[in-house]
């Protein structure tokens, strides 16, 4: 049951699921979300005079019910049972759609010192996918172990911090678009999973299923995969075959998982079953396939291609909530939002001292309170150097908390992003 209350009304712990004008006009990035800082209260006050809220009997569920998924025992990788590895992942997607969902990991190192643990990691796993896509070029056999033990690599990190491995995903280069873009793909995934508590053995078979999940693409001749313009019918139906090959290729390599392989087998399907290559529809397309056809669209959509300029994340994310219950489940779309955060890692704010800057780092208990590199300064001339400031203690000139007002545009202000996240030079 909800209940209509003015925003002077507002109390930590309420749960928002409608205000009174398009969710666009405010920081929050979809109607739905529980108040946990009372900086969200402020930032409700100032862009509403009421909303609705959910009445704590009407819940789908009682809180206490609501349990991590990593109770739910899943064989390991290359364990004997990988082969009948199951869940419920159902339950799960009943969680996602109420309107508590618990937070199952927590942070265990701060970005800086996580970028120096996985700079390696994410240069070997890199290095492998590239491999793997000559291996199949060639018709060789691709290398299952060395992928699923480099993933083991990035599942760790992921649990330690996710948001080093996601700055990472702003590294691109269209010139070389399918084997980062499935690295991005299995790095988004391996976050997403954390993001819904899945349990290490999941993980695994994710990330592995999300980094060989295009591998299928090495069988479609270069002038379709590359073209700068849009595909002819005939074109695209060869470019669809790029799923059943993938399958086939992971179904003949030993010890990959059949989860793992779902991912590859549903990336494209669709929730309301115009995707491809099965036309599965609703929960036919399973939690690994819906996560993979989430992660798989976001950097698609945020990437520049040959035949098309990337969005912004924020922007991105914007059009794939607009999507929610069409082409993705809808409670999955809003978790991914949250995942990702109202200001993902690498996009350009303004605050409200007038500067300019980039956010570098997640705050996944403030969401309104990331961490910011400073890049334009309110008269628009350039910080000599690089300032970063914690939007949870910084404070304006006149005293007021510092904010975000705005998500800019990264070419409109001459901006590359990638320039004020802490990467290593030799990533």
């Amino acid at each position: 049951m909800h209940k209509r209350i003015t925003v002077e009304e507002l109390k930590l712990g309420m749960y928002v699921v409608e205000l009174d004008r398009p969710w666009r006009d405010t920081p929050f990035m979809f109607q739905g979300f529980e108040i946990r800082t009372d900086e969200e209260i402020v930032a409700l006050q100032r862009h509403c005079q009421y909303v609705h809220i959910v009445l704590p009997e009407s819940y789908n569920e009682p809180r206490a019910r609501h349990h991590a998924v990593e109770s739910v025992e899943i064989p390991r990788p290359g364990s004997s049972s990988a082969t009948a590895e199951h869940f419920d992942d159902r339950a799960l997607l009943r969680r996602v759609s109420s309107p508590r969902f618990p937070a199952t990991y927590s942070d265990r190192s701060l970005l800086e010192e996580e970028m120096v643990e996985v700079r390696y990691a994410h240069a070997e796993a890199k290095a492998i996918m590239q491999t793997a896509m000559e291996d199949v070029r060639l018709g060789k056999g691709i290398d299952g172990d060395g992928a699923k033990k480099i993933v083991g690599d990035l599942v760790d990190s992921t649990l330690r911090n996710p948001d080093a491995l996601t700055c990472f995903t702003q590294l691109k280069n269209k010139d070389e678009y399918t084997a980062t873009h499935s690295l991005r793909v299995c790095i988004l995934a391996l976050a997403f999973g954390r993001h819904l508590g899945l349990p290490l053995s999941a993980l695994h078979m994710l990330g592995v299923g999300a980094l060989l999940h295009d591998l299928g693409k090495m069988k479609i001749p270069n002038d379709i995969l590359n073209k700068p313009g849009e595909l002819t019918e005939g074109e695209f139906e060869i470019m669809k075959t790029h799923v059943p090959c993938g399958v086939d290729i992971l179904e003949n390599t030993p010890a990959i998982p059949q989860a793992a392989i779902d991912v590859a087998r549903c990336h494209h399907e669709r929730y309301s079953g115009t995707g491809y290559a099965n036309g599965f529809k609703g929960d036919e397309i399973g939690l690994f396939g819906m996560i993979g056809g989430i992660v798989d669209c976001y950097d698609a959509v945020s990437s520049d291609r040959a035949y098309h300029k990337g969005l912004s994340s924020h922007a991105t994310l914007k059009l794939m909530y607009e999507w929610r219950g069409r082409e993705f489940h809808a409670g999955l779309v809003e978790q991914f939002i949250q995942c990702m955060g109202i200001y993902p890692i690498g996009s350009v704010v303004a605050l409200n001292t007038g500067d300019v800057g980039v956010v570098i780092t997640m705050n996944r208990t403030r969401r309104l309170k990331p961490r910011v590199a400073l890049v334009r300064k309110a008269d628009g001339t350039r910080y000599e150097s690089t300032s970063i400031i914690d939007l949870t203690s910084c404070v304006t000139r006149d005293g007021k908390p510092c904010e975000i007002e705005r998500v800019l545009e990264p070419s409109l202000y001459g901006i590359n992003p990638v320039d004020y996240l802490p990467i290593p030079i030799a990533a």
